[in-house]
């Protein structure tokens, strides 16, 4: 598990939410989350499948995608090849099919440590095959939602996935397919203002950061006065854009619920 703070690849590790520096198995051992304070660490995409599916029942799918530097931007290349094998994967998102409680479901799991979980044309790729496999298979759609926004390297390609991402959860939405997102920290700008906040049903863990904007670009955009708790998953919930919030230990049992109601299918 990859987590915050200091020593992380150590014995140790520094809680960003209450500052004390915790055993890393225990850590482990609570999914991530601080036995003192409940922040929720971040979680590679790797770690979040394991957490979240049957066991051994995801089979990666899109895994020929890869992103190129169409505008010879400096540093990409190089910065992509770091990100790779940090994470041992080929983008900042992982799609494939899984199983919750032996339902069939389509999904796609983003990593932040994959440049910061920077959506390029590869990532929205992937998201609506993701979706398009819903439709394919006939089963719901779970998305992990982490990311700090368009990946500017990849300029209008990148925003582009935007639009193709919305239409693709209509697709699903046309075909009675039902596709749920999960807030993590942060879900920020381009993936928030996309297919993050148009799915049917919204969940998110406990003071994950949402937003469009950070809040340095608030300031110097003049929002001056704002709630203690603005652009968190709890202010979310309070003005209606996220449907609950479910604590990591909480959130497999969670979605397959949710699965189970609005018409998972039994593998098989």
């Amino acid at each position: 598990m990859r987590t915050e703070g200091r020593g992380a690849d150590g014995a140790f590790c520094q809680c960003l939410g209450c500052k004390k520096i915790l055993l890393k198995s225990e850590l482990d051992e609570a999914l991530g989350v601080c036995p003192n304070c409940s922040h929720h660490h971040r979680l590679g995409a790797a770690k979040r499948i394991e957490l979240t599916f049957d066991p051994g029942s995801f089979e990666e799918a899109d895994t020929g995608l890869a992103s190129s530097d169409p505008l010879g931007f400096p540093e990409y290349a190089d910065k992509l090849s770091k990100a790779r094998a940090k994470t041992g994967a080929g983008d900042s998102v992982v799609s494939g099919l899984a199983a919750l409680g032996g339902r069939r479901v389509a999904t796609a799991v983003a990593d932040f440590d994959f440049m910061g979980g920077s959506m390029g044309s590869v990532a929205g790729e992937k998201i609506a095959r993701t979706l398009e496999r819903g439709v394919e298979h006939a089963c719901p759609v779970v998305l992990f939602c982490t990311s700090g926004g368009a990946r500017m390297q990849e300029g209008l390609l990148s925003l582009m996935q935007m639009a193709k991402t919305v239409a693709a959860v209509q697709r699903c939405r046309d075909h009675g397919i039902p596709t749920l997102g999960v807030f993590t920290d942060p879900t920020m700008a381009g993936v928030l203002a996309s297919y993050a906040s148009v799915v049917d049903v919204i969940l998110a863990e406990p003071k994950a950061l949402v937003g469009f904007a950070g809040a340095r670009v608030s300031k110097q955009a003049g929002v001056s006065k704002v709630p203690d708790n603005f652009q968190t998953a709890e202010f979310c919930l309070e003005h209606g854009m996220v449907d609950r919030i479910v604590p990591r230990k909480e959130m497999r049992p969670t979605l397959t619920r949710l699965v189970k109601s609005l018409g998972g299918h039994l593998n098989g």
